[in-house]
């Protein structure tokens, strides 16, 4: 049973296509904050990512945002923080929220979300931390990328105890539990 006091999420800097996205969003929130749990972020507050936030601040959930300096124009700056912390690099940005994070979601999202969720997945997998990952699969958002990451199994570039490290569900109080049983191996992820 993994111990879930700070959850990271992933999610795009817009809202999506569909309203659904920011429903979702929004659920989360409030799941993470009403298990007692603190969300860290991306600190912004816009798109899905401001969504996120506020349903778990409205929940009187605890909320860090990592924003690296140069985004504060463009991505603009959520000020109603439980903490803000300016960073200076996407990377530093990423190392501080996988430092806070026991366990980390991604919502739908572009590349960015994308990136950050696979580069914490192969620290997963390389040892570098003993974290669970989910996506929440909101409307079958993630079911290609999903069916792809079976493949890299069957064509072996992935082993499958790495590729169960990825939980996914279109329920946020589902996907919770999920990772709270999720099992970690210490596996290496070198294939013979």
């Amino acid at each position: 049973m993994v111990v879930i006091n700070t959850v990271c999420v992933f999610a795009g800097s817009s809202l999506g296509a569909r309203k659904e996205f920011a429903a979702a969003a929004r659920m989360l929130g409030e799941a993470i904050a009403t298990r007692g749990a603190r969300l860290v972020f991306g600190g912004a507050s816009v798109g899905l990512m401001g969504e996120v936030a506020d349903a778990a601040l409205a929940s009187g959930g605890d909320v860090i945002g990592v924003l690296p300096e140069y985004l504060q124009r463009v991505e603009l700056v959520h000020t109603n923080l439980t903490e803000l912390i300016i960073v200076d690099s996407m990377h530093t940005r990423k190392s501080t929220m996988a430092d806070y994070a026991d366990a980390f979601i991604a919502l739908p999202g572009g590349l960015g979300s994308l990136e950050e969720l696979f580069e914490v997945w192969t620290w997963t997998q390389l040892g570098l931390h003993r974290k669970p990952l989910g996506l929440l699969n909101v409307q079958g958002y993630y079911d290609d990328l999903l069916g792809f990451l079976d493949h890299t199994v069957s064509e072996g570039f992935v082993k499958s105890v790495h590729r169960d490290i990825l939980q996914a569900d279109e329920s946020p109080e589902t996907l919770l539990t999920l990772l709270e049983s999720t099992a970690l191996p210490d596996e290496g992820k070198w294939i013979n």
